[in-house]
């Protein structure tokens, strides 16, 4: 199989789809791997070892989307990639379509099989290929909110950990998942208070596991959220309907209720956001203000670190890339149901089920398409 790789041109993006030690068993195992020139070089990855990995270099992106039957990439194309899609393309990248009729259409019409890293996974609810980005996001999203709430920077001027005799600040996490566990993570370990809310008592038991009961854990609805959001210095969106929009747990009034200069960090912005006020923001223009609360809401976050995030994320993509390039695409959606799960267009077809709910479009299982 020919396997192309592009240059990322979504705002601030500098992660890449594939690094060289990738590149490589790919080319042992047969396969032809085309990048374009300069790909890696947000991800401090040399052309030079790419081609050191058997992969040839090529100056044009039309080119590479043009030669290659599966193209690789890291975030969902933007409407001037969508010249480039044609019947039969294989898209293995992050997609997140729920919120973004317009890419949804452009795969549809195009007759695209796309594979959205997003909703590969098994029964058990497990997303493998969404865990490291959401580890990394979980960590930054304190990182930047303390970062948020210094004065200068719009913020309260609160200190994450404060000091003997001044309290910390109040950190809220809303979501229990990967992301709001590993925010907790760094939140604590900065010194701050921690509270997360989630409506799963046994995530809410395994949490205060992990924590030794030294994170506040409270079921969440709607009279938590109300009293919880105004108490937050800092308030972190972590809430994931796999495939689906984010729904809105956090109102527009309980924004306003929060304090002057508290700041939100909406993960779930990728999806919709789960914070009514939410709206995408890029790593150029990270913040707005709405009633006084400081918002950020780039929607490729992990794309600020993006060496160590290109190389967590790659670790669990090859894989399934490689089994897709060595068996052909319809073989290796037939042989492993985790995999079927994360193709979401297929022959002009929606056969992901939440982005079929929340587009409007007729659902197709995939097993009717294969």
């Amino acid at each position: 199989m020919i396997v192309g790789v592009v240059t990322e041109v979504k705002a601030q993006e500098n992660r890449v789809g594939l690094v060289p030690s990738g590149s490589k068993q790919l080319v042992d195992a047969g396969h032809t791997v085309l990048v374009q020139r300069g790909a890696g070089l947000g991800s401090s990855l040399p052309d030079a070892d790419y081609v050191a990995a058997g992969a040839q270099l090529v100056d044009d992106a039309a080119e590479v989307w043009k030669q290659a039957e599966l193209i690789v990439k890291v975030k969902e194309p933007i409407e001037a990639e969508y010249e480039h899609f044609r019947p039969g393309l294989l898209l293995y990248t992050y997609l997140h379509l729920a919120p973004l009729p317009g890419l949804t259409q452009a795969l549809l019409d195009a007759e695209v099989t796309g594979i959205a890293y997003e909703t590969i996974g098994g029964a058990d609810g497990v997303l493998p290929l969404l865990v490291p980005m959401s580890e990394i996001a979980g960590r930054m999203a304190v990182q930047v909110g303390a970062h948020f709430l210094e004065r200068a920077n719009g913020g309260r001027g609160v200190l994450l950990g404060g000091v003997p005799g001044v309290n910390p600040a109040d950190v809220v996490i809303i979501g229990g998942g990967i992301v709001g566990r590993n925010a907790a993570r760094m939140a604590y370990g900065l010194g701050a208070h921690v509270t997360i809310l989630d409506r799963n008592p046994r995530v809410l038991q395994a949490i205060d596991d992990q924590f030794d009961g030294r994170v506040n854990t409270i079921m969440s609805h709607a009279s938590t959220i109300d009293a919880w959001s105004a108490r937050a210095d800092l308030l972190i969106g972590a809430v994931l309907v796999a495939g689906a929009a984010a729904p809105r747990v956090v109102s527009a009034a309980h924004v306003a209720a929060m304090k002057e200069g508290s700041v939100i960090v909406d993960v779930a912005v990728d999806q919709g956001g789960c914070i009514e006020t939410t709206r995408a923001t890029t790593h150029g223009e990270p913040t707005y203000v709405v009633d006084g609360v400081v918002h950020y809401g780039v929607t490729n976050m992990p794309g600020a670190v993006p060496r160590t995030s290109t190389f967590a994320l790659t670790n669990v993509t090859t894989p399934y890339l490689e089994r897709i390039a060595s068996k052909g695409a319809e073989m290796a959606l037939s042989e492993d149901p985790s995999l079927a799960a994360g193709v979401n267009t297929y022959r002009g077809k929606v056969t992901c089920e939440p982005v079929a709910k929340a587009l409007g479009h007729d659902y197709t299982p995939l097993h009717e398409l294969l």
